[in-house]
Protein backbone atom coordinates (compact mmCIF):
# COMPACT_ATOMS: atom_id res chain seq x y z
CA UNK A 1 0.00 0.00 0.00
CA UNK A 2 2.77 2.40 1.13
CA UNK A 3 5.85 3.13 -1.50
CA UNK A 4 9.25 4.07 -0.50
CA UNK A 5 8.07 7.35 -1.31
CA UNK A 6 5.54 7.47 1.09
CA UNK A 7 7.87 6.18 3.55
CA UNK A 8 10.30 8.96 2.92
CA UNK A 9 7.31 12.11 3.19
CA UNK A 10 6.16 10.09 6.21
CA UNK A 11 9.49 10.30 7.88
CA UNK A 12 10.04 13.89 6.28
CA UNK A 13 7.20 14.87 8.59
CA UNK A 14 8.36 13.33 11.79
CA UNK A 15 5.62 10.41 11.84
CA UNK A 16 6.36 7.16 12.40
CA UNK A 17 4.66 4.32 10.48
CA UNK A 18 3.06 2.41 13.54
CA UNK A 19 1.52 5.80 13.52
CA UNK A 20 0.16 6.12 10.25
CA UNK A 21 -0.78 2.65 10.58
CA UNK A 22 -2.80 3.45 13.40
CA UNK A 23 -4.59 6.11 11.58
CA UNK A 24 -5.60 4.08 8.60
CA UNK A 25 -7.03 1.13 11.02
CA UNK A 26 -9.06 3.80 12.69
CA UNK A 27 -10.81 4.92 9.66
CA UNK A 28 -11.63 1.41 9.03
CA UNK A 29 -13.17 0.70 12.21
CA UNK A 30 -14.52 4.53 13.20
CA UNK A 31 -14.04 6.03 16.61
CA UNK A 32 -16.96 4.89 19.24
CA UNK A 33 -19.15 6.84 20.51
CA UNK A 34 -18.72 8.60 23.76
CA UNK A 35 -21.86 6.90 26.16
CA UNK A 36 -23.30 10.19 28.23
CA UNK A 37 -24.40 9.10 31.92
CA UNK A 38 -26.46 12.61 32.57
CA UNK A 39 -26.14 16.57 32.05
CA UNK A 40 -23.65 18.09 34.53
CA UNK A 41 -25.92 20.65 35.61
CA UNK A 42 -25.35 23.00 39.04
CA UNK A 43 -24.97 20.63 42.10
CA UNK A 44 -24.42 18.12 40.02
CA UNK A 45 -20.94 18.18 38.10
CA UNK A 46 -20.92 21.80 38.44
CA UNK A 47 -19.91 24.25 41.16
CA UNK A 48 -21.84 27.71 41.70
CA UNK A 49 -20.00 29.57 43.86
CA UNK A 50 -21.78 31.72 45.99
CA UNK A 51 -20.00 35.38 46.89
CA UNK A 52 -18.17 34.32 49.82
CA UNK A 53 -16.79 31.76 48.12
CA UNK A 54 -15.84 33.49 45.23
CA UNK A 55 -14.37 36.28 46.94
CA UNK A 56 -12.19 33.74 49.12
CA UNK A 57 -10.66 31.69 46.24
CA UNK A 58 -10.34 34.97 44.40
CA UNK A 59 -7.43 35.96 47.24
CA UNK A 60 -6.38 32.56 47.31
CA UNK A 61 -5.25 32.99 43.48
CA UNK A 62 -3.64 36.07 44.63
CA UNK A 63 -2.22 35.20 48.10
CA UNK A 64 -0.40 32.48 46.13
CA UNK A 65 0.43 33.95 42.48
CA UNK A 66 3.96 34.79 43.66
CA UNK A 67 5.10 31.12 44.16
CA UNK A 68 3.62 30.19 40.50
CA UNK A 69 4.99 30.57 37.13
CA UNK A 70 1.47 31.17 34.90
CA UNK A 71 1.28 31.33 31.46
CA UNK A 72 -1.75 32.14 29.13
CA UNK A 73 -2.05 29.78 25.95
CA UNK A 74 -4.04 30.80 23.02
CA UNK A 75 -4.63 28.86 19.99
CA UNK A 76 -4.30 31.63 17.49
CA UNK A 77 -3.49 29.58 14.44
CA UNK A 78 -7.05 29.32 12.49
CA UNK A 79 -7.43 31.45 9.57
CA UNK A 80 -10.42 34.21 9.46
CA UNK A 81 -11.70 33.06 6.11
CA UNK A 82 -14.91 31.80 8.07
CA UNK A 83 -15.57 35.28 9.35
CA UNK A 84 -16.08 36.15 5.83
CA UNK A 85 -18.10 33.56 4.46
CA UNK A 86 -21.08 35.44 3.93
CA UNK A 87 -19.18 38.11 2.04
CA UNK A 88 -17.57 35.89 -0.02
CA UNK A 89 -21.36 34.26 -0.81
CA UNK A 90 -22.72 38.10 -1.45
CA UNK A 91 -20.16 38.96 -4.10
CA UNK A 92 -20.64 35.73 -5.63
CA UNK A 93 -24.44 36.26 -5.91
CA UNK A 94 -24.85 39.90 -5.93
CA UNK A 95 -25.76 41.32 -9.50
CA UNK A 96 -27.18 44.52 -8.23
CA UNK A 97 -30.64 44.54 -9.69
CA UNK A 98 -33.67 46.03 -8.55
CA UNK A 99 -35.19 43.06 -6.38
CA UNK A 100 -32.06 42.57 -5.02
CA UNK A 101 -31.56 45.82 -4.06
CA UNK A 102 -34.71 45.95 -2.29
CA UNK A 103 -34.18 42.75 -0.15
CA UNK A 104 -30.56 44.14 0.88
CA UNK A 105 -32.39 47.27 2.17
CA UNK A 106 -34.87 45.82 3.85
CA UNK A 107 -32.95 43.01 5.42
CA UNK A 108 -32.79 43.42 8.94
CA UNK A 109 -31.56 39.93 9.97
CA UNK A 110 -28.25 40.62 11.85
CA UNK A 111 -26.09 38.42 10.24
CA UNK A 112 -26.54 39.86 7.03
CA UNK A 113 -24.36 41.82 4.84
CA UNK A 114 -26.89 44.50 5.05
CA UNK A 115 -26.57 44.65 8.40
CA UNK A 116 -22.88 44.93 8.28
CA UNK A 117 -23.03 47.56 5.16
CA UNK A 118 -25.49 49.75 7.31
CA UNK A 119 -23.50 49.74 10.53
CA UNK A 120 -19.70 49.25 9.17
CA UNK A 121 -18.96 52.58 10.73
CA UNK A 122 -19.45 50.94 14.27
CA UNK A 123 -17.06 48.32 13.65
CA UNK A 124 -13.43 48.82 15.35
CA UNK A 125 -11.77 48.33 11.98
CA UNK A 126 -13.53 51.44 9.78
CA UNK A 127 -11.21 54.22 10.74
CA UNK A 128 -8.14 51.78 9.13
CA UNK A 129 -10.63 50.97 6.44
CA UNK A 130 -11.38 54.82 5.85
CA UNK A 131 -7.43 55.13 5.19
CA UNK A 132 -7.19 52.93 2.89
CA UNK A 133 -9.73 53.74 0.85
CA UNK A 134 -8.96 57.57 0.75
CA UNK A 135 -5.32 56.99 -0.35
CA UNK A 136 -6.68 55.30 -3.68
CA UNK A 137 -9.75 57.94 -4.28
CA UNK A 138 -12.74 56.01 -2.55
CA UNK A 139 -15.33 56.66 0.54
CA UNK A 140 -17.05 54.16 1.80
CA UNK A 141 -20.70 55.78 1.98
CA UNK A 142 -20.66 56.82 -1.86
CA UNK A 143 -19.30 52.73 -2.81
CA UNK A 144 -22.63 51.73 -0.61
CA UNK A 145 -24.90 54.31 -2.14
CA UNK A 146 -23.41 53.35 -5.72
CA UNK A 147 -24.11 49.86 -5.36
CA UNK A 148 -20.15 49.56 -5.27
CA UNK A 149 -20.10 46.59 -2.63
CA UNK A 150 -18.22 44.47 -4.84
CA UNK A 151 -15.07 47.38 -4.49
CA UNK A 152 -15.78 48.05 -0.52
CA UNK A 153 -15.74 44.00 0.03
CA UNK A 154 -12.78 43.64 -1.64
CA UNK A 155 -10.89 46.43 0.51
CA UNK A 156 -12.04 44.46 2.82
CA UNK A 157 -10.58 40.80 1.97
CA UNK A 158 -7.78 41.11 -0.20
CA UNK A 159 -4.32 42.41 0.45
CA UNK A 160 -4.88 45.54 -1.74
CA UNK A 161 -6.97 46.61 1.63
CA UNK A 162 -7.36 44.66 5.05
CA UNK A 163 -6.42 41.77 3.47
CA UNK A 164 -8.73 40.18 6.44
CA UNK A 165 -9.47 37.10 4.06
CA UNK A 166 -5.92 36.02 4.33
CA UNK A 167 -5.02 37.34 7.93
CA UNK A 168 -5.46 34.95 11.28
CA UNK A 169 -7.85 36.54 14.17
CA UNK A 170 -5.67 37.18 16.01
CA UNK A 171 -4.53 40.19 13.80
CA UNK A 172 -7.79 41.28 12.68
CA UNK A 173 -8.74 44.64 14.96
CA UNK A 174 -11.72 43.54 17.31
CA UNK A 175 -12.62 46.73 19.31
CA UNK A 176 -12.07 50.38 19.50
CA UNK A 177 -10.84 52.75 21.87
CA UNK A 178 -9.79 56.68 21.97
CA UNK A 179 -6.07 55.67 21.64
CA UNK A 180 -6.84 53.63 18.67
CA UNK A 181 -8.01 50.04 17.80
CA UNK A 182 -7.11 47.03 19.23
CA UNK A 183 -6.58 43.44 17.48
CA UNK A 184 -7.71 40.37 19.45
CA UNK A 185 -3.67 39.62 20.30
CA UNK A 186 -3.46 42.63 22.04
CA UNK A 187 -6.70 42.01 23.51
CA UNK A 188 -5.06 39.08 25.25
CA UNK A 189 -2.08 40.75 26.46
CA UNK A 190 -4.41 43.25 28.55
CA UNK A 191 -5.97 39.80 30.15
CA UNK A 192 -2.13 38.51 31.05
CA UNK A 193 -1.27 41.82 32.28
CA UNK A 194 -4.18 41.88 34.56
CA UNK A 195 -4.31 37.87 36.13
CA UNK A 196 -1.36 35.90 34.85
CA UNK A 197 1.48 38.07 36.13
CA UNK A 198 4.05 36.96 37.89
CA UNK A 199 6.05 37.25 40.94
CA UNK A 200 8.55 39.15 39.00
CA UNK A 201 5.98 41.56 37.55
CA UNK A 202 6.80 39.36 34.13
CA UNK A 203 3.36 38.30 32.34
CA UNK A 204 3.99 35.03 29.55
CA UNK A 205 1.67 34.50 27.17
CA UNK A 206 1.92 31.73 24.53
CA UNK A 207 0.11 31.98 21.11
CA UNK A 208 0.22 28.89 18.84
CA UNK A 209 -0.14 30.25 15.45
CA UNK A 210 1.11 29.04 11.68
CA UNK A 211 4.64 29.86 9.89
CA UNK A 212 3.02 31.77 7.63
CA UNK A 213 1.58 33.82 10.01
CA UNK A 214 4.52 34.37 12.11
CA UNK A 215 6.37 37.51 10.98
CA UNK A 216 2.90 39.51 10.89
CA UNK A 217 2.47 38.90 14.73
CA UNK A 218 6.02 39.58 15.58
CA UNK A 219 5.84 42.84 13.76
CA UNK A 220 2.70 43.59 15.47
CA UNK A 221 3.12 42.62 19.25
CA UNK A 222 6.82 44.01 18.97
CA UNK A 223 5.37 47.26 18.36
CA UNK A 224 2.46 47.32 20.42
CA UNK A 225 3.73 45.32 23.65
CA UNK A 226 5.76 48.60 25.34
CA UNK A 227 2.71 50.68 24.73
CA UNK A 228 0.75 47.87 27.10
CA UNK A 229 4.40 46.94 29.41
CA UNK A 230 3.95 50.72 30.25
CA UNK A 231 0.07 51.31 30.65
CA UNK A 232 0.21 48.58 33.07
CA UNK A 233 3.41 48.26 34.53
CA UNK A 234 4.18 44.78 33.71
CA UNK A 235 6.89 43.33 31.19
CA UNK A 236 5.61 40.83 28.76
CA UNK A 237 7.21 37.33 27.36
CA UNK A 238 5.92 36.55 24.53
CA UNK A 239 6.40 32.86 23.10
CA UNK A 240 5.09 31.31 19.57
CA UNK A 241 5.07 28.08 18.52
CA UNK A 242 2.95 26.37 15.48
CA UNK A 243 1.31 23.07 15.04
CA UNK A 244 3.32 20.57 14.57
CA UNK A 245 4.05 18.13 10.81
CA UNK A 246 4.04 15.29 13.17
CA UNK A 247 0.75 15.50 14.48
CA UNK A 248 -0.76 15.88 10.58
CA UNK A 249 -3.11 12.94 10.28
CA UNK A 250 -3.02 10.97 6.37
CA UNK A 251 -6.30 11.26 4.52
CA UNK A 252 -7.84 8.53 2.89
CA UNK A 253 -10.69 8.43 -0.02
CA UNK A 254 -13.82 6.57 0.40
CA UNK A 255 -12.49 2.95 0.33
CA UNK A 256 -10.33 3.98 3.04
CA UNK A 257 -6.74 3.58 1.30
CA UNK A 258 -4.66 6.41 1.45
CA UNK A 259 -5.46 9.90 -0.27
CA UNK A 260 -2.56 10.43 -3.26
CA UNK A 261 -2.32 14.22 -4.75
CA UNK A 262 -2.64 14.28 -8.66
CA UNK A 263 1.03 14.06 -8.50
CA UNK A 264 1.13 10.44 -6.17
CA UNK A 265 2.27 12.34 -2.88
CA UNK A 266 0.08 11.69 0.28
CA UNK A 267 -2.17 14.15 1.37
CA UNK A 268 -1.75 15.35 5.14
CA UNK A 269 -4.30 17.24 7.09
CA UNK A 270 -4.19 18.97 10.14
CA UNK A 271 -5.09 17.14 13.50
CA UNK A 272 -7.67 19.96 14.83
CA UNK A 273 -7.16 21.81 17.96
CA UNK A 274 -6.36 18.29 19.74
CA UNK A 275 -2.97 18.54 18.03
CA UNK A 276 -1.51 21.44 20.29
CA UNK A 277 -1.68 19.01 23.26
CA UNK A 278 1.89 18.88 21.93
CA UNK A 279 2.92 22.50 21.97
CA UNK A 280 1.32 22.90 25.54
CA UNK A 281 3.11 19.47 26.85
CA UNK A 282 6.48 21.64 25.86
CA UNK A 283 5.57 24.82 28.38
CA UNK A 284 7.40 25.03 31.43
CA UNK A 285 5.00 26.43 33.85
CA UNK A 286 2.99 25.92 36.70
CA UNK A 287 -0.51 26.58 35.85
CA UNK A 288 -1.56 27.24 32.09
CA UNK A 289 -4.94 29.31 31.48
CA UNK A 290 -6.39 28.20 28.29
CA UNK A 291 -8.71 30.54 25.74
CA UNK A 292 -9.42 30.94 22.17
CA UNK A 293 -8.70 33.90 20.46
CA UNK A 294 -11.55 35.21 19.52
CA UNK A 295 -13.37 35.46 22.98
CA UNK A 296 -12.19 38.81 24.17
CA UNK A 297 -14.24 41.56 25.14
CA UNK A 298 -13.75 45.50 25.51
CA UNK A 299 -12.20 46.97 28.54
CA UNK A 300 -15.47 48.01 30.26
CA UNK A 301 -16.25 44.33 30.37
CA UNK A 302 -13.51 42.99 31.41
CA UNK A 303 -13.83 43.26 35.55
CA UNK A 304 -15.53 40.12 35.61
CA UNK A 305 -13.65 38.37 33.26
CA UNK A 306 -10.42 38.77 35.54
CA UNK A 307 -12.97 38.24 38.64
CA UNK A 308 -13.47 34.84 37.27
CA UNK A 309 -10.26 33.83 36.04
CA UNK A 310 -8.77 34.18 39.05
CA UNK A 311 -11.29 32.34 40.96
CA UNK A 312 -10.77 29.12 38.65
CA UNK A 313 -7.41 29.62 39.20
CA UNK A 314 -7.58 30.18 42.85
CA UNK A 315 -9.99 27.05 43.25
CA UNK A 316 -7.88 25.01 41.12
CA UNK A 317 -4.94 25.96 43.49
CA UNK A 318 -7.19 25.05 46.67
CA UNK A 319 -7.50 22.02 44.88
CA UNK A 320 -4.14 21.19 43.94
CA UNK A 321 -2.62 22.12 47.33
CA UNK A 322 -5.11 19.76 49.03
CA UNK A 323 -4.06 16.39 46.80
CA UNK A 324 -0.49 17.46 46.43
CA UNK A 325 -0.32 17.22 50.57
CA UNK A 326 -1.69 13.80 50.28
CA UNK A 327 0.28 12.55 47.62
CA UNK A 328 3.74 14.15 49.24
CA UNK A 329 2.32 11.80 52.74
CA UNK A 330 1.46 9.20 50.77
CA UNK A 331 5.04 8.61 49.39
CA UNK A 332 6.99 8.74 51.80
CA UNK A 333 4.57 6.89 54.86
CA UNK A 334 1.46 4.48 55.37
CA UNK A 335 -1.34 7.08 56.11
CA UNK A 336 -4.35 6.57 58.82
CA UNK A 337 -7.41 5.57 58.41
CA UNK A 338 -8.47 9.44 59.42
CA UNK A 339 -6.43 10.33 56.45
CA UNK A 340 -7.75 8.69 53.74
CA UNK A 341 -11.62 9.15 55.26
CA UNK A 342 -10.65 12.86 55.23
CA UNK A 343 -8.86 12.90 51.23
CA UNK A 344 -12.30 10.86 50.32
CA UNK A 345 -14.65 13.33 51.92
CA UNK A 346 -12.88 16.03 50.19
CA UNK A 347 -12.67 14.47 46.40
CA UNK A 348 -16.46 13.77 47.03
CA UNK A 349 -17.27 17.25 47.81
CA UNK A 350 -14.80 19.64 46.19
CA UNK A 351 -13.77 17.73 43.23
CA UNK A 352 -17.31 15.27 42.05
CA UNK A 353 -15.17 12.54 42.36
CA UNK A 354 -17.25 9.46 43.73
CA UNK A 355 -15.61 5.64 44.72
CA UNK A 356 -17.43 2.57 44.16
CA UNK A 357 -18.91 0.86 46.31
CA UNK A 358 -16.00 -1.81 46.79
CA UNK A 359 -13.60 0.35 47.92
CA UNK A 360 -15.10 0.33 51.78
CA UNK A 361 -14.06 -3.26 51.12
CA UNK A 362 -10.21 -2.47 50.65
CA UNK A 363 -7.14 -3.38 52.83
CA UNK A 364 -5.52 0.13 54.12
CA UNK A 365 -2.67 0.32 52.18
CA UNK A 366 -4.96 -0.83 49.08
CA UNK A 367 -6.98 2.07 49.55
CA UNK A 368 -4.42 4.05 49.76
CA UNK A 369 -2.71 3.21 46.32
CA UNK A 370 -6.03 3.94 45.16
CA UNK A 371 -6.49 7.02 45.60
CA UNK A 372 -2.79 8.05 45.00
CA UNK A 373 -3.94 6.40 41.01
CA UNK A 374 -6.99 8.85 41.37
CA UNK A 375 -5.13 11.75 42.28
CA UNK A 376 -1.76 11.68 40.67
CA UNK A 377 -2.56 13.57 37.35
CA UNK A 378 -2.72 16.71 35.81
CA UNK A 379 -5.86 18.63 37.33
CA UNK A 380 -8.05 21.20 34.96
CA UNK A 381 -10.53 23.85 36.59
CA UNK A 382 -12.83 24.85 33.64
CA UNK A 383 -15.36 27.79 33.54
CA UNK A 384 -19.16 27.04 32.12
CA UNK A 385 -21.97 29.47 30.85
CA UNK A 386 -25.29 28.82 30.97
CA UNK A 387 -26.04 27.23 27.28
CA UNK A 388 -27.97 29.66 25.33
CA UNK A 389 -28.23 28.16 21.80
CA UNK A 390 -24.45 28.15 20.97
CA UNK A 391 -23.14 25.17 19.01
CA UNK A 392 -20.34 22.95 20.40
CA UNK A 393 -20.00 21.01 22.79
CA UNK A 394 -21.00 21.02 26.99
CA UNK A 395 -20.05 19.29 30.31
CA UNK A 396 -21.84 15.68 31.09
CA UNK A 397 -21.21 12.37 33.27
CA UNK A 398 -19.83 9.87 30.81
CA UNK A 399 -19.33 6.54 31.64
CA UNK A 400 -15.51 5.02 30.40
CA UNK A 401 -15.44 1.70 28.84
CA UNK A 402 -14.82 0.16 32.10
CA UNK A 403 -17.79 1.24 33.54
CA UNK A 404 -16.54 4.40 35.43
CA UNK A 405 -18.00 7.91 35.29
CA UNK A 406 -16.05 10.59 34.96
CA UNK A 407 -16.92 14.26 34.04
CA UNK A 408 -16.17 15.40 30.54
CA UNK A 409 -16.07 17.89 28.34
CA UNK A 410 -17.78 16.55 24.94
CA UNK A 411 -18.57 17.72 21.37
CA UNK A 412 -21.91 16.78 19.27
CA UNK A 413 -19.71 15.17 17.35
CA UNK A 414 -18.79 12.14 19.37
CA UNK A 415 -22.51 11.58 20.46
CA UNK A 416 -25.09 9.24 19.19
CA UNK A 417 -27.76 11.92 18.17
CA UNK A 418 -30.02 8.95 16.58
CA UNK A 419 -29.81 6.81 19.89
CA UNK A 420 -33.49 8.59 22.26
CA UNK A 421 -31.54 8.23 25.22
CA UNK A 422 -28.75 10.05 24.45
CA UNK A 423 -30.63 12.54 22.44
CA UNK A 424 -32.71 13.23 25.82
CA UNK A 425 -29.54 13.68 27.61
CA UNK A 426 -28.09 16.28 25.33
CA UNK A 427 -31.63 18.37 25.25
CA UNK A 428 -31.55 18.14 28.93
CA UNK A 429 -28.33 20.02 29.22
CA UNK A 430 -28.14 23.33 31.12
CA UNK A 431 -24.48 24.73 30.33
CA UNK A 432 -21.91 24.97 27.57
CA UNK A 433 -18.10 24.99 26.90
CA UNK A 434 -16.79 28.31 25.93
CA UNK A 435 -13.33 27.08 26.57
CA UNK A 436 -11.90 29.21 29.38
CA UNK A 437 -9.64 26.75 31.48
CA UNK A 438 -6.77 26.65 33.51
CA UNK A 439 -4.49 23.88 34.09
CA UNK A 440 -1.83 21.91 36.49
CA UNK A 441 0.89 20.13 34.81
CA UNK A 442 3.01 19.39 37.72
CA UNK A 443 2.71 16.65 40.03
CA UNK A 444 3.14 16.42 44.06
CA UNK A 445 6.92 16.66 43.36
CA UNK A 446 7.09 19.36 41.05
CA UNK A 447 7.52 17.32 38.18
CA UNK A 448 5.79 17.66 35.14
CA UNK A 449 3.22 15.59 33.97
CA UNK A 450 3.80 14.06 30.58
CA UNK A 451 -0.03 14.98 28.95
CA UNK A 452 0.68 12.27 26.39
CA UNK A 453 -0.23 9.43 28.99
CA UNK A 454 -3.42 11.15 29.57
CA UNK A 455 -5.17 10.99 26.50
CA UNK A 456 -8.16 8.61 25.35
CA UNK A 457 -7.25 7.90 22.45
CA UNK A 458 -10.44 6.92 20.89
CA UNK A 459 -11.97 10.51 21.19
CA UNK A 460 -10.98 10.95 18.02
CA UNK A 461 -13.19 12.58 15.10
CA UNK A 462 -13.65 11.44 11.11
CA UNK A 463 -15.17 13.86 9.02
CA UNK A 464 -15.64 14.51 4.89
CA UNK A 465 -13.69 16.70 3.17
CA UNK A 466 -12.66 17.38 -0.57
CA UNK A 467 -9.82 17.99 -2.27
CA UNK A 468 -9.49 18.56 -6.01
CA UNK A 469 -13.07 18.10 -6.47
CA UNK A 470 -12.48 14.27 -5.08
CA UNK A 471 -14.27 13.43 -1.88
CA UNK A 472 -11.83 12.42 1.47
CA UNK A 473 -11.88 11.32 4.94
CA UNK A 474 -10.09 13.33 7.76
CA UNK A 475 -9.22 12.55 11.17
CA UNK A 476 -8.84 14.57 13.89
CA UNK A 477 -6.95 13.95 17.05
CA UNK A 478 -8.36 13.69 20.14
CA UNK A 479 -9.83 17.63 20.83
CA UNK A 480 -7.45 19.66 23.58
CA UNK A 481 -10.33 20.04 26.00
CA UNK A 482 -11.94 16.98 24.82
CA UNK A 483 -10.66 13.55 24.70
CA UNK A 484 -6.44 14.91 25.02
CA UNK A 485 -7.51 15.59 28.56
CA UNK A 486 -10.00 12.94 29.02
CA UNK A 487 -7.76 11.24 31.91
CA UNK A 488 -7.28 14.49 33.76
CA UNK A 489 -9.18 15.43 37.14
CA UNK A 490 -12.15 17.85 36.09
CA UNK A 491 -13.49 20.35 37.75
CA UNK A 492 -16.42 22.20 36.12
CA UNK A 493 -17.41 25.93 37.82
CA UNK A 494 -20.38 28.31 36.29
CA UNK A 495 -19.38 31.44 35.21
CA UNK A 496 -21.28 34.41 33.97
CA UNK A 497 -22.44 34.67 30.31
CA UNK A 498 -20.34 37.72 29.59
CA UNK A 499 -16.87 35.92 30.15
CA UNK A 500 -18.25 34.14 26.98
CA UNK A 501 -17.99 36.23 23.65
CA UNK A 502 -16.72 34.64 20.69
CA UNK A 503 -16.58 36.65 17.70
CA UNK A 504 -17.10 33.56 15.07
CA UNK A 505 -18.58 36.05 12.00
CA UNK A 506 -17.57 39.86 11.42
CA UNK A 507 -21.07 40.83 12.02
CA UNK A 508 -20.57 39.37 15.71
CA UNK A 509 -17.71 42.87 16.11
CA UNK A 510 -20.97 44.67 15.92
CA UNK A 511 -23.16 43.48 18.81
CA UNK A 512 -22.84 45.60 21.94
CA UNK A 513 -20.58 43.22 24.31
CA UNK A 514 -17.54 44.26 21.11
CA UNK A 515 -18.69 47.83 20.52
CA UNK A 516 -17.73 51.49 22.15
CA UNK A 517 -20.50 52.56 24.64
Amino acid sequence: MLTDKDLKQIGAKGIELPVINKQIENFREGFPYIGLVRPAISGDGIFSFCEDELSYFTNYYTIHLNDLQVVKFVPASGAATRMFKHLFEFRESFSGDQTQRETFLNSADFNSVGYLMSHISEIAFFNTLQDILSKHGLETTNLIGSWNLDTLIEYILEEKGLNYANLPKGLILFHDYPAGARTASEEHLVEAANYARNSDGKARIHFTISPEHKERFLALLDKKKQDYEKLFGVTFSIDYSDQHPSTDTIAVDEQNSPFRQPNGSLLFRPAGHGALLKNMNQLDADIIFVKNIDNIVPDRLKSTTYQYKKLIGGYLLYLRDHVNRFLSDASIRDLTADEIAEMVKFMENHMWIKLCDEFSLLLQKEKQARLVALLNRPIRVCGMVKNEGEPGGGPFWVKDRDGRESLQIVESAQIDMKNPEQKRIVQNSTHFNPVDLVCSIRDFSGERFDLNKFVDEEAGLISLKSSGGRNLKAQELPGLWNGAMARWITIFVEAPIITFNPVKTVNDLLRKEHLKE
